[in-house]
């Protein structure tokens, strides 16, 4: 089972995220696990960490990453995971480990089939952010272009796509459980 919510900056998209992965728990058993793709790189980014952290509780195995694959193999078959965020994913890859699109994306791809063949229940997080005006950048652009075409191919895969506005999640493809 693979789910994909996105949303908007502060939307309510990774709180409607973890009880989506709660419930995903509740029905079917296995530990629950937390991928997070985010690096304390400043104060600010440390402190939100902690505290998400700490929202969290301790029902949560976490597993810090930008290489999500590398990061599947540690999580035991049939557990539910949340992989918060491909944003943050998508910008490390790009700029931290200098990965071209096409790698990236077959880290991915990587990723969803050993959600599939592990039997995990797997739900992906990422921010809606191709609503403004283009970059003008090249840089900018590289990186929609990866998180774009990394959207399509998690919603392509998902059983279930959900968007959330204002807290509020609108079911694309699928249904919730």
């Amino acid at each position: 089972m693979i789910a994909f919510v996105s949303g908007g900056a502060r939307s309510g998209k990774s709180a409607f995220a973890e009880s989506l992965v709660r419930e995903y728990q509740r029905q079917r058993g296995g530990a629950r696990y937390y991928l997070a793709t985010a690096m304390p790189g400043d104060a600010e980014m440390a402190a939100r960490i902690a505290r998400h952290r700490v929202e969290r509780g301790d029902a949560w195995r976490t597993l810090e990453a930008a290489t999500l694959d590398l990061a599947l193999a540690e999580v035991e078959p049939a557990s539910v995971l949340l992989l918060d965020c491909l944003t943050l994913w998508a910008s490390r890859v790009l700029f931290e480990l200098d990965l071209e699109a096409s790698a990236a994306l077959a880290q991915l791809e990587r990723a969803l089939a050993k959600a599939r063949t592990a039997d995990m229940a797997l739900v992906v997080v990422s921010n809606d952010i191709n609503e403004g005006m283009p970059p003008e950048d090249d840089a900018s652009w590289r990186y929609l272009a990866l998180l774009q075409a990394a959207h399509c191919r998690v919603a392509a895969e998902a059983d279930c796509v959900v968007q959330v506005v204002a807290g509020l999640p609108q079911v694309w493809k699928g249904s919730l459980p």
